[in-house]
Parts: structure tokens; sequence; C-alpha cells
């Protein structure tokens, strides 16, 4: 038998989940961010939204980051088509934390993802940020609306991002992990 080198982690992996509405850039985030080939499960599109792009998620989208030796995040995306929603509990399965990704150049798509986001909340009491893509700022209305019409608390964070930027989706993710050390925090210091 080949001695094979497989590299070994030392560090902690924890699964962090991507979803939103359809075409809101979920798979483009974990392309632009990913360290690995991006495993996807993209479809050619044969319905109405053919109009918005060509290809779907189905089942999922993988890819993985190594923020430091001591940890490294596995992502995961959802398909953002409602006929494709039992893979979101499949998938939430395990997670520490998730993103909603909403396509902020699309009104329809903030009403797309409160759906998305009570699902979620149903499903698992876990930190989640609120990324804004296409959207390079927001101020004071833009942000109360957003807060009003996902029902968020004043602690979840609303990131404005590219998903074609990696600095941007790192800015992301960062919110992210500040939001899950903020929560082990906190539950450390109520079992104190």
């Amino acid at each position: 038998m080949a001695n094979r080198n497989r590299r070994r982690s030392t560090g902690t992996a924890v699964k962090i989940v991507v979803t939103g509405p359809f075409s809101a850039g979920k798979t483009t985030l974990i392309r632009t961010i990913s360290e690995i080939t991006v495993l996807s499960t993209e479809r050619s599109i044969t319905d109405e939204t053919r109009s918005r792009k060509n290809d779907t998620t189905v089942a999922m989208d993988f890819g993985r980051i190594t923020i430091d030796r001591d940890l490294v995040l596995y992502l995961f995306g959802t398909p953002g088509q409602d006929r494709f929603d039992f893979m979101w509990e499949i998938l939430g399965e395990g997670m520490l934390g998730y993103v909603l990704l909403v396509d902020a150049s699309r009104p329809d798509s903030l009403d797309e993802a409160s759906g998305i986001l009570e699902a979620f909340r149903r499903m698992a009491r876990v930190p989640y940020v609120v990324g804004m893509n296409r959207s390079d700022g927001l101020d004071e209305t833009e942000e109360a609306a957003i807060r009003s019409r996902l029902e968020l608390e004043p602690h979840i964070p609303v990131v404005p991002c590219d998903v074609t930027d990696r600095e941007s989706v790192k800015s992301v993710l960062l919110a992210l992990l500040y939001s899950v050390v903020d929560s082990l925090d906190a539950t450390a210091a109520a079992q104190a």
C-alpha cells in the first residue's frame, strides 16, 4: 500500500451555511473565497427564471477556507429556489452559523429572503449575518428598512458586500465569526 501524504489538521473545523434567495450570489461568494475547487451541483434552468441566469444550484455548493491553523470553515451553499427547500434543513444540520445573502439590486430578493430566514430561525438558534450583495453601502434609512422587513434584532449585522471581491466576502465571514464568538461568550457568562 502506497504511503499517502495526508494533510493533518490540528484545528477545529466548523460548518457555515450560505443561504438566500435565487440569484443572490451564494455560489459566487463561495467560489470567491474557497481555497479548494468548489463542489457545485448547478444545473441548467428550464423555467421562466432563465432570464436572470443560466444555471441554478439544485443540491449544494461546498468550499473550504482555512482561517488559521486552529480554524477551518467548511462553507455549504443552499439552493435558492423554493422547490429545493428540502435541502435547507439537510445542509443546516450541525451548522455553527449562517449567512443570509440578499441581492440589494432586486427588491423582491428581500421578500424572498424573509421566508428563508424564517425557515432557518425555526431550524436552529445559531448566529447569523445578513450580507447585502451588490451594495456599496447602506445609509441609516436603507438599513432600517432591511431590519424592519426581516425583523432583525439590533445585534444582527447587516453587511454590504460584493461577492466577487475576496476582501468583501472576508468582511461578511468575519462579521459572522465575531457574532459566533459573542454568542459563545454570552452562553459562558450565563452559565457562570
